[in-house]
């Protein structure tokens, strides 16, 4: 592709999904089929507006059968399917209509909560829409009058998806044919949210009604080995806590449950619901202002703002005896703040800490949320 987007002064080149991969071996496939002649590039339209055009890989053809592939292209986007094919074979049926499934590589759904159902291969809606339409655009083309079974396929899929989110989310033996637009933007943190609203939405789906999530190993790793909680159904919610908050109500859960380390809870206590340092980096202003509320003087408030990290100027303020003050004050700021973005439609806990010092601080009414998660 030669689309390019700007961001933060760099000049990324947009890539295609899998699902516009699918689709246009589907077409090329299809188009083979039918006309009987071999192709080298496939044009259409994706959902975003923009025109692909695509090299036609690994083509063969007789007249019951069609397959080909198309090769991957995430552009900038740091992406484990960058490069891998993708192919489709289409095979003529007798009954009429489209029956589209996944082959190897494509996952197969095996809990509630996703987009297709229990059993069925893990394309999603758009993807399918998408493919159905390019087949149908041939099928009317050459006048076809039968029908076809389109099934598409990723060889790399079966190891790629040991290095996604997918058998946790059940999905099985291969990756989800993914995009709602059929573009790659590079540098998305589109599918980090999704993901996160998808695995609520199962929680959900499967009946729970508390949802335990750490921003990442970090407070999973304490939760298990210090806390001794069972994280098989905690979630990551990575920087996006606000948007974790307004996912567990939309979904209509109970209450959350929040354990991480300091150096991002902290911000919370600011207000800042993305942890992202991009949005903010105030650790050491926010951690000096409750210093200095829970009676810090000048020169430990001076120690704090020229600290490195977090963990040292906790050892600032311990050695003045003021830790436990100013954690409860930085615990209650931060279910103030939690508790605003949710609009009291969800009971909230939370629990930080440190590597050196351990647990620092719970907010009111933790203990009890944690009954409804062990």
């Amino acid at each position: 592709m030669n689309e390019y987007i700007i961001k933060e002064q760099k000049r990324l080149r947009y890539g295609y999904t899998t699902g516009s991969c699918a689709t246009a071996a589907a077409k090329a496939a299809t188009r083979m089929l039918l006309e009987q002649k071999n192709v080298d590039m496939v044009t259409f339209m994706t959902p975003k507006g923009i025109l692909l055009n695509l090299e036609v890989k690994e083509a063969i053809y007789n007249t019951s059968m069609a397959s080909c592939g198309i090769k991957k292209d995430s552009g900038d986007d740091p992406d484990v399917t960058n490069g891998i094919m993708v192919y489709a074979s289409v095979e003529k049926m007798t009954e009429p209509g489209i029956l589209l499934d996944g082959g190897i590589g494509v996952g197969r759904v095996t809990k509630k909560g996703l987009e297709q159902e229990i059993g069925e291969a893990a394309i999603n809606k758009v993807p399918r829409k998408m493919i159905r339409e390019a087949v149908e655009e041939e099928i009317n083309k050459y006048h076809y009058e039968g029908g076809l079974k389109v099934i598409i396929s990723i060889p790399e899929g079966v190891e790629i998806a040991k290095k996604t989110f997918n058998p946790r989310l059940g999905i099985e033996g291969g990756i989800s044919i993914l995009g709602t637009s059929g573009i790659v933007e590079p540098m998305s943190e589109d599918a980090i949210r999704e993901t996160i609203h998808l695995e609520i939405k199962m929680l959900s789906a499967s009946g729970g009604s508390y949802l335990l999530t750490t921003p990442g190993n970090c407070g999973e790793d304490f939760s298990r080995e210090v806390l001794g909680i069972s994280m098989e159904k905690s979630i990551k919610c990575s920087n996006y806590i606000g948007d974790t908050i307004d996912y567990a109500i939309r979904e209509k859960l109970e209450g959350m449950i929040l354990i991480g380390h300091i150096g991002k809870l902290i911000k919370l206590a600011g207000g800042i619901m993305n942890t992202h340092s991009k949005n903010g980096d105030c650790r050491m202003e926010i951690l000096t202002a409750y210093t200095a509320l829970a009676g810090g003087n000048n020169s430990l408030l001076k120690q704090i703002m020229n600290a490195i990290t977090t963990e040292e100027a906790l050892d600032y303020i311990k050695e003045a005896g003021l830790l436990d003050s100013t954690m409860n004050l930085i615990m209650e700021r931060i279910l103030f703040h939690m508790n605003k973005r949710a609009g009291n439609q969800l009971k909230i806990g939370v629990i930080t800490f440190s590597n050196q010092h351990g647990i620092l601080g719970r907010t009111q009414g933790v203990e009890e949320l944690l009954c409804y998660i062990s």
